[in-house]
C-alpha cells in the first residue's frame, strides 16, 4: 500500500482542522470554541483512489501562526502535496495564503499539479468574499467547500486529488526506476 504525506497549510481561523478532521473520519469533541493548533497535528488513515487503490494518508493539520514558521522546513521535509485551506470570507486571507505558497511551494519544489486549494466556507458565513487569490495560484484548482451543505463533494473532490497525487508518484518511481536501470 502506498503511503502519502500532504500538508494542510493556511492562515490562522481558515477552517484546516475541521477540513483535515472531516476528511480523516476524525470526531473531537468540540464546543464551537476556535482552539488555534499548536505547531502540527498528524492525522492517519486509510483512503481509497478512484481506482481502488488503498492509500496510507498522513495529513499533517500545520497550525496558522507565523511563530510555527522556524518549523517549516521540518514539516516539507519528504511531503508528497499540499492542501492549501483558506476562508475567503476573511480579508486578507489570500495575501496570507500567497506566503504559504511561497515557501511550500516554490522553496520546497513542489509541483504546483501537487497541491489543492480548498476554499473553506464556514456556516452562516457571507455571501460576498472578501479575498479572491491572486493569479499566483491559476495553476491549482480552488474548490469551494462547506462541509455541513456538502461534505460530500468535499470527500470526491480529496479522493480526486488523491488519486491524481498517486498517479503521479507512479509515474516519478517509474521513472526513478528506469534511470537506475539505464545507469548499469
Amino acid at each position: 500500500m502506498f503511503k502519502v504525506k500532504i500538508l494542510v497549510v493556511g492562515p490562522c481561523m481558515a477552517g484546516k482542522t475541521a477540513v483535515s478532521n472531516f476528511l480523516a473520519d476524525a470526531t473531537e469533541g468540540s464546543s464551537g470554541e476556535y482552539h488555534p493548533t499548536q505547531g502540527v497535528r498528524i492525522l492517519e488513515f486509510e483512503s481509497q483512489t478512484n481506482s481502488r487503490q488503498g492509500v496510507d494518508v498522513e495529513l499533517w493539520d500545520v497550525s496558522g501562526d507565523p511563530k510555527f514558521e522556524p518549523c517549516w522546513s521540518a514539516l516539507a521535509k519528504d511531503t508528497n502535496g499540499v492542501i492549501f485551506v483558506y476562508n475567503p470570507d476573511q480579508p486578507n486571507h489570500d495575501k496570507d495564503l500567497e506566503n504559504w505558497y511561497n515557501y511550500f511551494v516554490e522553496n520546497q519544489n513542489i509541483k504546483e499539479s501537487a497541491c489543492i486549494i480548498f476554499a473553506h466556507h464556514k456556516p452562516g458565513g457571507s455571501d460576498r468574499e472578501k479575498s479572491v487569490l491572486s493569479d499566483t495560484f491559476k495553476k491549482i484548482a480552488t474548490i469551494h467547500t462547506n462541509i455541513d451543505e456538502d461534505g460530500d463533494s468535499l470527500r470526491n473532490e480529496f479522493m480526486n486529488y488523491l488519486t491524481q497525487l498517486m498517479a503521479a508518484m507512479t509515474d516519478k518511481r517509474e521513472q526513478e526506476e528506469l534511470s537506475i536501470m539505464n545507469n548499469r
